[in-house]
């Protein structure tokens, strides 16, 4: 099977370490996030991906030629940004298989792809988590405090779809698959998800992100 990775962000909010390279390469442990995310998708037998790139794509490509990577690899560039949805249909041109999988950039994951790849068209997804504390009260009193980081029964998504080829005539040229096809196929009950309970899962967004999943990566990709 393909993978497509959508990696065309600027990543901001972990400047400057992104004003001098693309977020896909800012390390974790000394290695950057996209070899962490190749390394991922090799262990569910994905033997080709595409890169959706767009800022410092060139960068990219030079870091990812001198590594023995040991799949194929092509690019999808993009010369403006075309947003999650125009990104995978351009993408899409590349990939005559029936199915493939699409991994949000940032995502950090031991998802089980073999488990989400029995259903088409589906979002893998996760408890909702919080690093906050959970307060539960009643009559203005507070009963009880706990910290805690899943809220049990609310999923949210987890930035990681296996999508049908059929998809790709629907997909917007510009735009994002979370706010078009997704909400319209979801309405049309042709959208699914599997749900993963106590797995490990980080979207790279911050500095902080960056140092609780340099702790864990090496136990959450073997």
């Amino acid at each position: 099977m393909k993978a497509i990775i959508l990696a065309g962000g600027r990543g901001k909010r972990l400047r400057p370490i992104t004003d001098y390279v693309p977020k896909p390469l800012v390390p974790l442990k000394n290695i950057p996030i996209i070899e962490w995310q190749i390394k991922y998708l090799k262990k569910f037998g994905i033997d080709e991906i595409i890169i959706c790139t767009g800022y410092k794509q060139e960068t990219i490509k030079n870091h990812l030629n001198v590594k023995k990577i040991g799949m194929k690899i092509n690019f999808s560039v993009e010369k403006s940004p075309l947003g999650t949805g125009g990104a995978i249909k351009k993408a899409g041109k590349m990939i005559n298989e029936k199915s493939f999988f699409v991994i949000n950039g940032d995502t950090i994951t031991n998802i089980d792809l073999n488990k989400l790849k029995k259903k088409s068209n589906a979002i893998a997804s996760i408890e909702l988590r919080t690093n906050f504390g959970i307060l539960e009260t009643d009559d203005g009193k507070i009963t009880k405090f706990s910290e805690k980081k899943e809220i049990s029964d609310s999923w949210m998504n987890a930035g990681i779809y296996h999508l049908e080829k059929e998809i790709l005539k629907d997909l917007p040229s510009k735009g994002d698959i979370e706010k078009t096809v997704f909400p319209d196929y979801a309405k049309k009950g042709k959208l699914n998800t599997v749900k993963f309970k106590n797995v490990k899962w980080y979207s790279i967004d911050s500095f902080k992100d960056m140092e609780e999943c340099s702790l864990e990566i090496e136990k959450i990709i073997k």
